[in-house]
């Protein structure tokens, strides 16, 4: 996607509660298979990420602060789940104008699970069929989305694609899609 070498990859998380495979699997997937990836946090540093909203899970690290983020230099945005994470990232106004400078310019969003929210947020649902955790297809429809049941699913209309997925058990096929779009 990039004239300017391999695509780079945002993922945008808070520091805490954000769901340990939603997180770490796609960053180190991308990674192993040259796509360079920046993780933002609320504050640069250690992400303290969950198993299941509850469990402690292993630690990664945000490269920056949402703060200090320059949407324009990447091709793709990851939003992970994890009640905790989505809830709160919702409610951040910098993760937000970050979503909208993705969705506005037409480059690719890929969320999963919880992560949908921010979508819903910025009022980027709209027109789109999309999937996540099942508890959000009321907001999804509430916002004017087709919410589905499917383990992913890639919408490219309305100028922008959007990839969605419902849970960790999903991330294969999560990471397929995302993969055929860094790649397109």
């Amino acid at each position: 996607m990039s004239d300017n070498g391999p695509s780079r990859v945002l993922a945008i998380v808070t520091n805490y509660g954000v769901e340990q495979d939603e997180l770490l699997v796609p960053v180190r997937h991308l990674r192993d298979h040259g796509t360079p990836v920046d993780v933002a946090g609320v504050s640069a540093g250690e992400i303290r990420t969950l198993v299941g909203d509850k469990d402690p899970g292993d630690s990664g690290t945000a490269d920056l602060a949402l703060a200090d983020v320059d949407p324009s230099a990447y091709d793709l945005l990851l939003i992970p789940g994890g009640t905790l994470n989505a809830d709160s990232l919702r409610l951040d106004g910098k993760a937000m104008e970050i979503v909208r400078a993705f969705t506005s310019s037409g480059r690719p969003v890929a969320a999963i699970c919880h992560g949908p929210w921010a979508l819903v947020e910025t009022g980027a649902v709209q027109g789109k069929r999309l999937t996540s955790y099942a508890s959000l297809q009321t907001d999804v429809r509430n916002a004017g989305g087709e919410w589905v049941d499917e383990a992913v699913v890639t919408d490219d209309t309305g100028g922008w694609t959007l990839i969605t997925s419902r849970n960790p058990g999903d991330l294969k096929e999560f990471l397929r899609e995302i993969d055929a779009t860094l790649t397109a």
